[in-house]
């Protein structure tokens, strides 16, 4: 009755058996397709990791003083901002300016130029006692990452491509968890025995590199699965279903409306997107003291920033400190009789909320500070080493016609298991639409495959 050639597989049931074929070849083909995405993705991934050093290296001058023993009370923020006006070459409205977090850095203050892209902002640097210029660079985003973290960012997330080139990295973020645990599965239950180091044929070289490409994995697999699923909450299509599924539980991040009597609950990554080019600014000459409500208010953290209203819209003041423990609070504050309209802590965001923040502020390297940049660093390595040994197995193993066909071993599947796996790829692919896509291809590819090198006959043989 089973058609499979080793003892091992005789001794299986025949749904078992074709499951644990299916898997491996399953997980072979992620490995095959999609791992120069995975790979790119860690190597762009690992650069990011290490750019917070780097830029402090970099941008020192920008970001650091000569004054921070120099006992002066610093300049209030008017003054700042004045300064910053007056070395402009333009005339730009202040959107958001970002104070001093501690003695001896500057401050940051923030202009809408509609020269720049979507979410970036041309950044003067003042030391807030001397009034001098200390840099004139262009930042990023809710974080107002620094040029250097920008571009590896856009490489890391889009290659430089927009929204088209965002599909490579959420399709290596789809399969990335399932070929970390397909490769667990095949680790449970086909083991790969130790190999005498003496023997150099290929199928003993490929056999020391599967084992180590299986101990690798062991070891990273929960890094590897937080990768994937943080990385997620940064993809366009799957991130959106998540987000929405977040809002529609009532589990949403909570912000402060800028008009009376609302509050939202929105994507954490939408300011990410917006631009503050968009609004036209009011005045800041109260900015000093919307500063101290603020700080009245509660908002205590070092790294604070103040973001000017638009026509009809009240100050907004957030905490930026995303280390540990993460100071994310934030209020708003009316523009004329500059009273607290509203207030959210992050204590009171709803657990599921904290862990998409705390997620995505550990992918990102920021969480933790130098040993999560590390870590992540490590992680990047990892897989970066994993998919070559991945790809050094499949060249040592090439021949044609090896390997099993996914067609033959799905027809061989009882019609209840296999429509169980219909349903979980269909409900995957509708939450995580690129690996949907990206799946039909691969049937197709395999379909391709078998037809042209693959008798029927042979469907049901080979083996990893």
């Amino acid at each position: 009755m089973n058609e499979h050639p080793t003892t091992e597989a005789a001794a299986l049931p025949r749904t078992t058996s074709t499951l644990k074929s299916l898997i491996i070849r399953l997980h072979g083909y992620i490995g095959l397709l999609v791992g120069p995405f995975i790979l790119f993705a860690a190597l762009t991934g690992t650069l990011y990791a290490l750019t917070p050093a780097l830029e402090q290296a970099i941008y020192q001058e920008a970001l650091a003083t000569d004054s921070a023993e120099s006992g002066t009370a610093p300049a209030s923020l008017v003054q700042q901002i004045a300064a910053a006006r007056t070395y402009l070459d333009a005339d730009l409205a202040v959107s958001a300016v970002r104070p001093a977090p501690e003695p001896g850095a500057t401050t940051r203050v923030m202009f809408a130029d509609p020269s720049l892209d979507p979410g970036e902002h041309r950044a003067i640097f003042i030391d807030p006692e001397s009034l001098a210029v200390r840099g004139d660079l262009t930042v990023y985003g809710t974080s107002g990452v620094l040029p250097l973290r920008r571009f590896i960012d856009h490489l890391h997330r889009n290659l430089m491509q927009g929204d088209i080139g965002r599909l490579y990295s959420e399709l290596a973020a789809s399969w990335l968890w399932l070929a970390a645990l397909g490769g667990l599965a095949i680790w449970a239950f086909s083991a790969t025995p130790k190999v005498d180091a003496r023997k150099k044929t290929r199928t003993a070289q490929r056999l020391r590199t599967r084992r180590r490409h299986s101990l690798l994995g062991l070891t990273l697999l929960v890094g590897l699965l937080a990768l994937s699923a943080t990385g997620m909450t940064w993809s366009k299509w799957a991130g959106a279903n998540f987000f929405t599924l977040l809002k529609a539980g009532g589990w949403g991040t909570p912000r402060v409306s800028l008009e009376l009597g609302e509050s939202v609950a929105a994507d954490p990554h939408a300011e990410h997107q917006a631009s503050h080019s968009q609004q036209a600014p009011l005045e800041t000459d109260d900015i000093d003291r919307v500063l101290a409500v603020a700080r009245q208010a509660g908002l205590d953290a070092g790294k604070i920033e103040l973001r000017v209203p638009g026509p009809g819209q009240a100050w907004k003041v957030r905490e930026i400190d995303r280390g540990w423990p993460s100071q994310v609070d934030e209020v708003a504050i009316h523009p004329q009789g500059l009273e607290v309209l509203e207030r959210v802590r992050f204590e009171d965001y709803p657990l599921p909320a904290k862990l998409t923040r705390w997620g995505i502020d550990a992918h990102m390297g920021v969480l933790f500070g130098l040993p999560n940049q590390l870590l992540l660093a490590g992680l990047g390595i990892g897989i970066i080493v994993m998919v070559s040994w991945g790809y050094m197995m499949w060249w040592r193993r090439r021949q044609p016609g090896n390997g099993q066909a996914l067609w033959p071993l799905l027809r061989r599947l009882p019609p209840a298991t296999l429509t169980g796996l219909g349903v979980i790829a269909l409900g995957l692919g509708i939450a995580m639409p690129v690996m949907g896509v990206s799946l039909v291809v691969l049937l197709a590819i395999d379909g391709l495959r078998r037809d042209k090198r693959m008798p029927a006959s042979e469907a049901a043989s080979g083996s990893r």
